[in-house]
């Protein structure tokens, strides 16, 4: 089942509360010599392997730019953040950062690193604000997924959930159809959550479309729980990462406001993105 969550309504209250978390794994069991690499795969070692997937093609304007690199950073040393880290089993998490343009281009910014309070919180959001801004040309959130999957397999830790989540300002116009992406990350058991940027008026020039935060729910997300926060407002930009980075780390899904199960169709065409380009390039 996939949830829709407006900004602000969780971003204590619910997340901090309490209650039961989704995938809590039985307590650990003593670790024997040799067996460690037995051990990642039988005992989750961190409560989530969280892959942060971060557009940065041209449509996004270098102000948001900014905004988005801020938020993440100032998302990951908030008192919130932190006080969400501890309701887990194990009280830590991995992170890894990665940009993401067109289908060939995507750049770690930050391997995977485990979070487990407020020093390693620092450091990690440090590294994040000291690398140089970039934009790069054509939006393949296809690519994006497709490169994060094998991230997982290469991450030391094991953790309880593995998600991406994905934050982007337009569809998918480049590389293989965003749906055959999506679901082979949900046969390996990954969840998708997405944060669509919807802050400026839909423009031909940058390929925006109407509809943005249909098109990540029906196209873009899944897995069990999985959700979106939309971003319309640029003053609230930085509230709507931390909201969601909460619910990802406290294991918490909202409980309220489902979004529609698609019928036959989507919403909105989950190659619209394509059919655009095309439209425009004739290829």
């Amino acid at each position: 089942m996939r949830w829709y969550v407006s900004i602000g309504a969780v971003l204590v209250a619910g997340v901090l509360a309490g209650g039961d978390v989704a995938g809590v794994a039985a307590p650990r069991a003593a670790v024997q010599p040799g067996h460690r690499l037995a051990d990642k795969e039988a005992t989750p070692s961190v409560d989530v392997e969280l892959a942060l997937a971060v557009d940065v093609s041209y449509s996004m304007d270098m102000d948001e730019l900014a905004i988005q690199r801020e938020g993440y950073a100032q998302a990951l040393v908030s008192k919130e953040f932190l006080q969400a880290l501890k309701t887990g089993p194990n009280g830590k998490i991995a992170v890894t950062y990665f940009e993401w343009a067109a289908s060939s281009d995507q750049k770690i910014i930050i391997p995977w690193r485990v979070i487990d309070g407020p020093e390693t919180a620092d450091a990690v959001a440090n590294e994040i604000m000291k690398t140089p801004i970039r934009r790069a040309s054509r939006t393949s959130i296809s690519g994006a997924i497709n490169f994060a999957m094998p991230l997982f397999d290469e991450n030391p830790h094991r953790g309880i959930r593995r998600v991406i989540d994905i934050s982007g300002d337009g569809p998918n116009n480049n590389g293989g159809p965003v749906v055959q992406a999506r679901d082979a990350a949900l046969e390996k058991g990954i969840v998708i959550n997405g944060l669509p940027i919807m802050v400026k008026e839909p423009s031909y020039s940058t390929m925006d479309i109407d509809n943005l935060d249909f098109y990540y729910e029906d196209c873009v997300i899944g897995g069990p729980g999985s959700f979106v926060v939309t971003i319309k407002d640029r003053e609230k930009f930085k509230e709507a990462i931390r909201t969601k980075l909460l619910l990802e780390v406290a294991g918490r899904t909202p409980e309220h406001k489902v979004v529609p199960v698609a019928e036959k169709e989507p919403r909105v065409s989950c190659l619209i993105g394509e059919k655009i380009w095309q439209d425009r390039w004739g290829r």
